[in-house]
């Protein structure tokens, strides 16, 4: 991708009874088809005694691929709210599987769309959400007496440090927004009235921790 985008923060699994029918949800990041095939065949090989599988996934820069599977409960019931839940979210390359085991009392067609979307919202939270940010690598080379000075700056500012290297200076390495590089370049060169050397490094992605709670509430 070339734009900051939602997705997961790691694998998990999380686990609801509901109306003694076991739902176990599996989420990952996948970043093509046969990453979500194989996770899947993965789950229904660990669940080989379960009645379903039901599955969907988001891929693309702009969602191009959207899959879901109902895996024989009745249409529409499963795999269409676990895509649902995935789009609220806005979270892109993930995949949530929730096997089923039957626990003998039926939920219904309503009982059965509201499970697996609390399954899926769930194991959302349970695993948390970030964003992935493009953003730009600087390297600040300060002398010692000023170290601190940057420190705090970068603290009250949350700027993420990469890295920090000590030898006859300090050389802290950060991570920028794009929109931002300029005038956090100019805000430290200010700071420590020009005592230092910028060095331009990499653009790449970063992860930055989003609440899923306040996620989920603007988008309502």
């Amino acid at each position: 991708m070339e734009t900051d985008y939602l997705t997961i923060q790691a694998t998990g699994q999380h686990e609801l009874e509901i109306k003694k029918s076991r739902f176990i949800t599996d989420i990952a990041r996948i970043t093509d088809e046969a990453a979500a095939k194989a996770f899947l065949a993965d789950v229904s090989a660990r669940e080989p005694k379960a009645n379903h599988h039901c599955w969907a996934y988001v891929l693309g820069d702009h969602d191009d691929i959207q899959r879901e599977s109902d895996n024989g409960e009745p249409s529409g019931t499963a795999g269409v709210p676990i895509l649902t839940v995935l789009q609220r979210n806005q979270l892109h390359n993930v995949i949530v599987v929730v096997t089923r085991y039957f626990g003998g009392i039926k939920l219904g067609a309503g009982g059965l769309i509201r499970a697996y979307s609390n399954a899926t919202s769930t194991a959302i939270e349970a695993v948390g959400v970030v964003k992935r940010v493009r953003q730009q690598a600087l390297t600040l080379a300060v002398d010692y007496a000023n170290y601190d000075r940057l420190n705090h700056y970068l603290a009250e500012n949350q700027i993420t440090t990469l890295d920090t290297a000590y030898t006859d200076k300090v050389a802290v390495t950060i991570a920028v927004d794009l929109d931002a590089v300029a005038t956090t370049q100019q805000a430290i060169t200010d700071l420590l009235s020009d005592r230092l050397t910028i060095t331009t490094g990499d653009i790449d992605y970063h992860e930055v921790p989003v609440d899923v709670h306040a996620s989920s509430r603007s988008n309502d």
